[in-house]
């Protein structure tokens, strides 16, 4: 299929890669000249504009955003609505806020656009490890779009099927879904997003609790001086408490075991404030993912080795900056 990607940030350009990998033709523009002429080195077809981008699409055209969440997203998207076509696609893949879906579906359906949200996991690794999505729009359009959402998922692999799983949709198997109408799809990845927070905030938090047994606080034949880097090893061989976040943990110890490259000044890029707000309208109590998110608010004014553990494995699996420059 031939497609548009706007936004060729760490995602952006891998998810054009991959695309390209899979046969797929792919447009691309950014507002960084270098980034469309590295894909343009690759096989991407290069595109001055938004304007002349949408030239170069015939047909029904496909139209990918991967851009920030807020004022570059709603900005791109009013533009292509000057731009397109009845029929034509715009798809936005980045962490945007599940009711901003449901206000430009709303939108792009007054002028007979489709309009596609796609939360997007995967990080900088999904270049070749694939990309689980969670999709939101209508039915008749996500099916027309499958080849594209088959190339980037993650397909089978080595994951071991679920006993009694009883589907004939294998789209969930093989990394992809379709959650509901608009808005669905970056609803789900919302609260993937509030989980991930959770179970970060608990890795780092007992990697600390490991690493403050030698403090000399403690009667002195109370200390261990636990290896941290063979823990992480260890847990993830055979542990019930073994994931790719474990990975990325290990990974960073192996590298330094005191983290000391990293601030431990955790972001949080919205996800996690958007799930407990969600939890709050539906009345549904969220202890473990609001405590995390609070953690990442009181890294900011005092850090701690849990904080750089957090840095960690958010540089892991997102290329997420939080080392001293």
């Amino acid at each position: 299929m031939r497609l548009a990607m706007i936004g060729l940030g760490r995602m952006g350009a891998n998810i054009a890669r991959r695309l390209m990998r899979g046969g797929h033709d792919v447009v691309v523009w950014d507002r960084n000249e270098s980034a469309v002429r590295e894909l343009e080195s690759e096989g991407a077809v290069p595109a001055a504009s938004l304007a002349d981008l949408v030239s170069k699409l015939e047909g029904e055209r496909i139209l990918w955003i991967m851009l920030p969440a807020g004022d570059p997203t709603e900005q791109t998207i009013e533009t292509l609505m000057t731009l397109c076509s009845r029929g034509d696609v715009i798809i936005d893949g980045g962490n945007t806020f599940y009711k901003d879906d449901i206000r430009r579906a709303a939108s792009c359906g007054m002028k007979a656009f489709h309009y596609v949200d796609v939360g997007t996991s995967g990080g900088v690794w999904g270049l070749e490890r694939g990309y689980c999505m969670m999709i939101g729009g209508e039915k008749e359009t996500i099916d027309r779009l499958d080849p594209i959402f088959a190339t980037l998922a993650p397909g089978l692999g080595a994951i071991a099927r679920t006993q009694g799983r009883k589907s004939l949709d294998d789209r969930a198997e093989r990394g992809y879904i379709h959650a509901g109408p608009a808005g669905a799809g970056h609803f789900v990845k919302m609260v993937h997003n509030g989980i991930e927070y959770g179970l970060m905030q608990a890795y780092a938090e007992g990697f600390d609790i490991l690493k403050g047994k030698a403090a000399e606080h403690l009667p002195e034949a109370e200390r261990f001086d636990i290896d941290l880097p063979e823990v992480a090893e260890v847990w993830r061989r055979g542990s019930v408490i073994s994931s790719w976040l474990l990975d990325l943990s290990a990974l960073a110890l192996a590298q330094d075991h005191k983290l000391e490259q990293f601030t431990g000044k955790v972001a949080d890029s919205g996800e996690g404030r958007w799930t407990i707000d969600a939890a709050m309208e539906e009345v549904v109590p969220a202890y473990v993912l609001s405590s995390a998110l609070f953690a990442r608010y009181r890294s900011r004014v005092e850090h701690t080795f849990a904080d750089r553990m957090l840095s960690a494995m958010r540089f892991g699996f997102g290329g997420h900056i939080e080392i001293p420059q």
